[in-house]
């Protein structure tokens, strides 16, 4: 897929660029070149440790920022492939530093269209997030006006061999902040906070996020929302997998905090179609046929006022199975 392909990765000394990276060298060593883009030198020297150049030619590092328009049209030459995954998360830092993460969420979208469409870029991939639908916080309203801006980009890219597209999922297990980690540094006390009994989250590996990447890579028309398919858990029943004998205590929601993720709403569901492993919301003005798509892809519609959030899910991990995902993909020697 990657034979002689030039890729960049924005913010790709992060949990995902990483993943994304080791991935990419091992599973497609044709590959022409990958760039990590970031504005960190001293996690690109540490990146660059466990990438020498001697053992993979293909990597290179790029000090910039998304900020940098400039900056980005310099790194984007000869390039065929942009994963945008660089953003400001945290959601108590977006809200007090509301314009810091408007120039990077929402202008720095807006640098890497501009410069995707002024070099020879073929394929944009975004990386988007379950606070992007029906946004409560700041973060989320960014993030949704980045998917906004990715979406409807598609329609100016006249002649151009471009594609603009979104990958969008919820929590990712062990990522840094989350409350798996937050759990685990607290698993020897007597007591563990919980924000709300009843609150629930999505769950996916860094792995399965990067799989999605790859399949909208490959599968991408244009303007699509990717949203994978994935279990829920209950808060309550992480605290169970892991402390099984320490006493909760309620500390109510935190701001900006939603009660369940959801990553489709009632109303993005007369746009949303379904596959077997992942949804679609495609864009409002799409530039090609759902008729012609849900045929190559064997899809269907969902019905309307359908919604995906973590509460009301198919599937919930078991406190077993979520100790097993903490082995796997957080620390292989966890016991209780």
């Amino acid at each position: 897929m990657f034979q002689n392909k030039s890729i960049l990765v924005t913010g790709g000394t992060g949990s995902f660029g990483q993943k994304f990276v080791e991935t990419v060298l091992h599973r497609y060593p044709d590959v022409r070149k990958v760039i990590v883009y970031s504005r960190d030198e001293l996690k690109q020297y540490e990146m660059a440790q466990r990438f020498p150049r001697a053992k993979f030619p293909q990597i290179r590092f790029f000090i910039g920022d998304v900020r940098d328009c400039d900056r980005l049209k310099l790194a984007f030459e000869e390039v065929d492939i942009v994963v945008h995954a660089a953003a400001l998360k945290q959601v108590p830092a977006a809200e007090y530093n509301p314009m810091e993460c408007i120039k990077t969420n929402v202008l720095g979208a807006e640098n890497v269209i501009q410069a995707a469409m002024a070099n020879t870029v073929q394929s944009v991939i975004a990386l988007s997030t379950d606070k992007a639908a029906a946004p409560v916080n700041l973060y989320g309203a960014t993030k949704l006006c980045s998917d906004k801006l990715f979406t409807a980009s598609n329609s100016l890219v006249g002649k151009r061999n471009l594609k603009f597209s979104v990958v969008r999922y919820g929590n990712v297990i062990g990522s840094r902040g989350s409350v798996i980690p937050f759990f685990l540094s607290k698993k020897n006390e007597a007591v563990l906070p919980i924000t709300h009994p009843e609150m629930t989250r999505f769950n996916i590996s860094l792995d399965n996020g990067v799989s999605l990447v790859l399949h909208a890579i490959r599968h991408a028309w244009g303007g699509e929302i990717f949203v994978p398919k994935i279990p829920s858990y209950r808060i309550l029943d992480v605290a169970k997998a892991i402390a099984p004998k320490a006493k909760h205590e309620i500390i109510g929601i935190r701001p900006g905090e939603k009660l369940h993720e959801e990553m489709i709403t009632e109303m993005d569901s007369f746009n949303t179609l379904e596959f077997d492993s992942h949804y679609v919301i495609r864009p409002a003005t799409a530039t090609w046929s759902e008729e012609a798509y849900l045929k190559q892809f064997k899809g269907k519609n969902v019905a309307q006022f359908f919604r995906y959030d973590s509460g009301t899910n198919n599937t919930f991990l078991s406190i077993e199975e979520i100790r097993e995902q903490i082995r796997l993909h957080v620390d292989p020697s966890f016991q209780v």
